[in-house]
């Protein structure tokens, strides 16, 4: 369980595009968000430890904040071919098994997650309604065996603040997870940040 931590892109980034397949095979693009106040974006796969921890809470905060108007889709970004666990059929198993709401896209090409100078799983980037980077840092304080409880505090916190027009506080601690698992030859310039 190699650690990595999130790139912390700058703050104030606008959202790169994308269009990409979620699990039954239909085109998501970052304009059929365009309606929403604020829009997550998370890189997330399925065998990860760090992910699975945070499952059940991303699941639940997928759900409450779905209803409160937030955009949220995740991507999966791992070569496959290394982590056939990570595979599109498996993120449909993946999807219905953990209760996820929100679309969980697959980028074959990686070509997204090097966009969004994604590092980890799970990675946050949280938008306002320009699609300016407001948040990109951990769920919350919980690893696998810290024996901390799963509570999404600082993502609650920072998408309370944006989905009420409020600043969101610019202290934020990076995403901790495995790292993306790169194709060979198509690791990106900030891998390892």
């Amino acid at each position: 369980m190699a650690r990595t931590y999130s790139t912390m892109l700058d703050l104030g980034t606008r959202a790169p595009d994308f269009k990409l397949p979620d699990t039954a095979g239909n085109m998501v693009s970052l304009a059929d968000f365009a309606h929403q106040p604020a829009l997550l974006v998370m890189f997330i796969c399925n065998h990860c430890p760090y992910v699975k921890h945070l499952r059940d809470g991303l699941a639940a905060f997928g759900r409450e904040y779905q209803d409160r108007g937030l955009g949220i889709v995740a991507i999966s970004a791992n070569d496959i071919t290394s982590h056939p666990d990570d595979s599109p059929e498996k993120m449909a198993e993946e999807a219905a098994a953990a209760g996820y709401t929100f679309p969980y896209l697959y980028d074959e090409t990686q070509a997204v997650a090097q966009a969004y100078h994604a590092a980890c799983t799970p990675d946050f980037f949280l938008f306002d309604g320009d699609r300016r980077l407001v948040y990109r840092g951990q769920f919350d304080d919980s690893r696998p065996g810290n024996d901390r409880p799963v509570t999404g505090a600082d993502l609650r916190a920072a998408a309370d603040a944006v989905l009420a027009g409020r600043p969101v506080s610019e202290e934020q601690i990076p995403s901790m997870g495995c790292n993306i698992k790169w194709r060979t030859g198509n690791e990106p310039a900030y891998h390892g940040a």
